[in-house]
C-alpha cells in the first residue's frame, strides 16, 4: 500500500473468538495485556481484507510517518483518505471487549466467528472464510 509498518513486535499467535450481538469482540488475555483501556481499529494498512487493532502510541507513530509526498498520487490519496476516515478509537471494557464499528465489520465480512491473529505490531481480525481464501491465494 503506501507505507511500511515500523513498530515493535508485540503480538503472536492465533485465537478463535466471536462477535456478540452488539458487534463486540473480546480480545484474548494474551493480547489484552498489551493494550491500555483503548485502541484504534482500522482497515488493514496493507489493503488486506481484515481489520487491524493498534495500541494508540503505535497508531500515532505509524500515521506520523505518512509523508506529504504520499498524498500526491491519486490512488494513494484515495487509500489514505479511506484508511483515515475509517480508523476509530474505541474503548475496551473491564472484560476486554471492544465494539467494532459496523462499517468496518462489513468491510472485513465479520458477522459472528472471528479469527484474532497476532501480526507482530498489530492484532488482526479476520473472517474465517476470508482468511481461508486469502491463504489459498498466497500459496
Amino acid at each position: 500500500m503506501w507505507s511500511s509498518q515500523q513498530t515493535e513486535a508485540k503480538f503472536f499467535g492465533a485465537f478463535e473468538h466471536s462477535l456478540d450481538l452488539k458487534g463486540r469482540i473480546t480480545l484474548p488475555a494474551k493480547f489484552r495485556a498489551r493494550f491500555p483501556e483503548r485502541c484504534f481499529v482500522a482497515r488493514s494498512q496493507y489493503g488486506d481484507p481484515c481489520l487491524a487493532l493498534w495500541i494508540p502510541d503505535d497508531f500515532y507513530d505509524y500515521a506520523s510517518k505518512i509523508t506529504a509526498d504520499q498524498w500526491t498520487d491519486n490512488e494513494n490519496r484515495r487509500d489514505l483518505r479511506t484508511w483515515s476516515r475509517e480508523a476509530f478509537e474505541v474503548e475496551m471494557d473491564k472484560l476486554g471487549r471492544l465494539a467494532v464499528p459496523l462499517q468496518l465489520r462489513r468491510y472485513a465480512s465479520l458477522t459472528k466467528d472471528v479469527l484474532v491473529h497476532g501480526a507482530m505490531g498489530t492484532v488482526e481480525l479476520w473472517d474465517p472464510l476470508v482468511w481461508s481464501n486469502y491463504q489459498g491465494e498466497t500459496k
